[in-house]
């Protein structure tokens, strides 16, 4: 009988973990699609109705949202979506540089059979982007753009760092998605791709830095300057 019972303590906190996984990815995802958009006021309540799902895990979901800077709960007065204005913007580039620079650099020192897989794997999402512009599909090649990006710091071997870099890419992505449409067309990404790619593949850890850091800085250097000239004050 104990151990039937603590079979059922087990079971019951995994199917509590696995709704609380799923609120705090449909929650996330709802907030990086701007369904919940910059600046909403909301209750838990309302927030769990308008995802179909109970409050108790979106209460949950929500506090590891406000960890990620996300959201911000207040005090009696429900949920907020924080909104970003472009000096933050400027910081979480600043944040995705250092991050994204480090990853480049541990993922060419890795040995040969980890980081020539991972440079196959970054080299099929850049095709993946040449693709999509080449079907004009901007929200596609935004896709696979992320998509490297992530696998660049997923690759490397550092946990902390994947944790980190997750956490300003949620932040960025809404002024990734409505700068898109603004921004020339974005053919120098691949070929700045490739340059890591390449590094990567000889193990050249001090151009994988190199070439990764200049990337993210051009990013940067366009992004933020077209923010401030349309002149939105938050995003």
């Amino acid at each position: 009988m104990v151990e039937l019972a603590r079979a059922g303590i087990v079971e019951a906190g995994a199917r509590r973990g696995s709704l609380v996984d799923e609120a705090y990815a449909a929650l996330k995802q709802a907030i990086r699609n701007t369904d919940f958009p910059p600046g909403y006021q909301g209750s838990e309540q309302e927030i769990a109705v308008r995802l179909g799902m109970s409050r108790t895990p979106v209460h949950e979901a929500i506090i590891r949202l406000q960890e990620d800077g996300l959201v911000r709960v207040l005090s009696k007065r429900g949920v907020l979506i924080c909104p970003l204005a472009p000096h933050d913007i400027r910081e979480i580039y600043e944040v995705v540089i250092a991050v994204e620079s480090m990853a480049a650099e541990l993922l060419a020192a890795l040995p040969a059979a980890s980081r020539v897989a991972a440079a196959d794997e970054l080299e099929a999402a850049t095709a993946a982007m040449d693709e999509a512009l080449g079907r004009d599909d901007l929200p596609g090649w935004a896709e696979a753009d992320e998509l490297f990006h992530r696998l660049l710091v997923e690759r490397c071997g550092n946990g902390r760092l994947r944790r980190i870099a997750q956490t300003v890419t949620d932040q960025a992505h809404r002024a990734r998605m409505l700068t898109l449409k603004l921004r020339a067309t974005p053919t120098g990404s691949a070929q700045a791709h490739r340059a890591i790619i390449a590094a990567l593949r000889s193990g050249d850890a001090g151009e994988a830095q190199r070439t990764a850091r200049a990337h993210r800085v051009g990013a940067r250097d366009e992004i933020v300057p077209l923010i401030e000239h349309i002149g939105l004050r938050q995003l």
